[in-house]
C-alpha cells in the first residue's frame, strides 16, 4: 500500500530513557509518512520556561500557577522536529542537565501534565496521515485509543551505555544512577506515571540493534494499519 493511500493510524511508543524511543520513533514516522511527537521535549520545554523564569522548581503550587503561561510549539516533521517556547527555539537549552535534573519535579505537577497533555491530544488528532507519538504514558493517558501501544524496554545496563554514548562519553555508572532515580520518580508519580499499557507489546530492545527495533515497529504499524 503506498504511503498515500494508507489509512490514518495513531502510534504511541512509551518506556523509560535509554530504550531507543527518540530514533525509533522517529524512523518509523519517516520510513511510513507519519507525523512524530517527541512528548517529552514538550515537559523538557516547560521546564526550562520555569528554570529560566526563576519558578522554584520545589514548589508544585507555583509551578502549577504559571502552568498555563508559556506557549509551546512542537513541529511533528520526523526528519526535522522543533521546539518552541514564546517563539524562541529551546531545541538544544532543553537538553541541558540543568533541565534534566528538574523535569521529574517539573512534570509531576498535575497542572503541568494536564496543559501538556491538551496539547499532544490535539496534535495527535490533527495529523491528516497519522502520528507516532512517544513518550511515558501515551499509551495509558494521553492516547489511550491508538491503534498501536508499544512499549521499549531495556536492562539499566544497556540503557546506561546508551545514554553515555549520547552525552559525549558521561560516566557509565553515574548515567545508570540518574536513570533508575528518573525511572523511580516517573513510575511513582501520582498523576499519569509511567506504566506499561494493558494492550501494549513489549519489545525488549536490549540485545537488539536500532535498525531491528525499528524494523519490529514498522511491521507492527504496518499490521495494524492494514487491518483497518
Amino acid at each position: 500500500m503506498e504511503n498515500g493511500a494508507a489509512k490514518p493510524v495513531i502510534v504511541a511508543i512509551d518506556g523509560p530513557s535509554g530504550t531507543g524511543k527518540s530514533s525509533t520513533s522517529k524512523a518509523v514516522a519517516a520510513r511510513l509518512g507519519l507525523s512524530y511527537l517527541d512528548t517529552g521535549a514538550q515537559y523538557r520545554a516547560i521546564t526550562w520556561w520555569m528554570v529560566t523564569n526563576g519558578i522554584d522548581i520545589e514548589d508544585p503550587t507555583a509551578i502549577a500557577a504559571v502552568a498555563g503561561k508559556p506557549e509551546i510549539v512542537s513541529g511533528t516533521d520526523p526528519e526535522g522536529p522543533t521546539i518552541t517556547v514564546d517563539g524562541t527555539d529551546v531545541a538544544g537549552p532543553i537538553r541541558t542537565q540543568e533541565v534534566t535534573s528538574q523535569v521529574s519535579a517539573v512534570s509531576a505537577v498535575p497542572e503541568v501534565r494536564a496543559r501538556i497533555t491538551e496539547l499532544q491530544r490535539a496534535l495527535a488528532t490533527t495529523a491528516e496521515r497519522g502520528i507516532v507519538v512517544e513518550g511515558r504514558d501515551i499509551g495509558t493517558t494521553v492516547l489511550p485509543g491508538a491503534d498501536l501501544k508499544v512499549f521499549l524496554t531495556a536492562s539499566p545496563e544497556a540503557r546506561a551505555a546508551r545514554r553515555s554514548g549520547e552525552l559525549n562519553g558521561a560516566d557509565v555508572n553515574a548515567t545508570r544512577e540518574a536513570l533508575v532515580k528518573r525511572d523511580a520518580a516517573d513510575s511513582s508519580r501520582k498523576t499519569s506515571p509511567l506504566a506499561k499499557a494493558a494492550d501494549a507489546v513489549e519489545v525488549d530492545t536490549t540485545e537488539l540493534t536500532l535498525q531491528q527495533v525499528i524494523e519490529c515497529v514498522v511491521t507492527l504499524v504496518e499490521e495494524k494499519r492494514d487491518a483497518k
